[in-house]
């Protein structure tokens, strides 16, 4: 469905699972959690279908795709920016009626998460960090890619990040996305299933991501934050993860590396991460 945050700006969410269950003689809450996407550019599909079989028990869970991204209504470049996807997170939950979600962000979904954190810092219950960064941290990109790829995969990785844009793409896609994860999805691959707007990747990152740095705002977190991070990660590298928790006041820190996993640590470890995301959504792990 699709769900009208501001005059003209609607998101399309999609509901796993009910928020208020039977309990023996009375009804009980469940969270409610949100999941982010990555991209920029992509849609909620990578989600699919894991997420929902595996967490719609101990949560309702909703995927969304981000202002102008996906099945969401089309929007001006100039107006995806941190800071309006962060805002539209609360504007979705004043219209759906959600009180203190649980936020997941995975890789960009994880930007937009950190600003969330920044800006509405008593608005989450928890929130969950994979797979992302705090800045746009290119020295390190290079040297994962190459330690994975070769020259090749640092090559296109550099021309790309230094110039995003379709004459970069094309060999980012051949010779740096395959480093993405050890496990390759094969037949079933969620990529093919995706909506991709090309131009709000190249936009958003020549724009916004260079100059970023996420660490500051995070010192105003009020609510537990899982960090999330694959130590062979090359897009958003493990040391990246590790200095968002050092940033994240103390009692509100949590960071798990997953040995010799990569970018979205559950498509190479599916078992462990979903145990560890089941049992912080339901407020188990802190």
């Amino acid at each position: 469905m699709k769900v009208e945050i501001q005059p003209g700006v609607r998101l399309f969410i999609d509901i796993e699972g009910a928020a208020l269950v039977p309990d023996g003689p009375r009804m009980r809450d469940k969270p409610t959690l949100l999941l982010l996407h990555g991209g920029p550019g992509f849609d909620h599909t990578s989600f699919k279908p894991l997420f929902g079989q595996r967490l719609a028990d101990v949560a309702q869970v909703i995927t969304l795709d981000h202002r102008g991204h996906g099945r969401s209504t089309p929007r001006p470049l100039h107006e995806i920016t941190l800071d309006t996807l962060a805002d539209d997170i609360v504007r979705l939950c004043a219209v759906l009626g959600i009180d203190k979600p649980v936020v997941l962000g995975q890789s960009f979904g994880g930007f937009v998460a950190q600003r969330y954190l920044a800006r509405h810092p008593a608005h989450p219950a928890r929130v969950i960090l994979s797979s992302t960064s705090h800045h746009f941290g290119l020295a390190r990109k290079l040297e994962m890619f190459e330690d994975l790829g070769g020259p090749a995969s640092r090559a296109a990785a550099e021309a790309f990040w230094l110039a995003p844009g379709p004459a970069t793409w094309d060999d980012y896609e051949v010779h740096c996305r395959p480093h993405y994860n050890r496990t390759q999805p094969g037949n079933d691959d969620p990529k093919q299933r995706a909506s991709f707007n090309a131009d709000i990747l190249y936009d958003w990152s020549a724009r916004e991501m260079p100059p970023l740095d996420l660490r500051p705002g995070l010192s105003r977190v009020q609510c537990p934050v899982l960090v999330m991070a694959g130590t062979r990660d090359p897009v958003t590298p493990v040391e990246d993860a590790r200095e968002i928790a050092a940033a994240l006041p103390a009692r509100w820190s949590r960071l798990v590396e997953f040995a010799d996993a990569g970018h979205g640590v559950w498509r190479d470890d599916p078992e462990p991460t979903m145990a560890l995301i089941r049992e912080f959504v339901a407020g188990v792990a802190v």
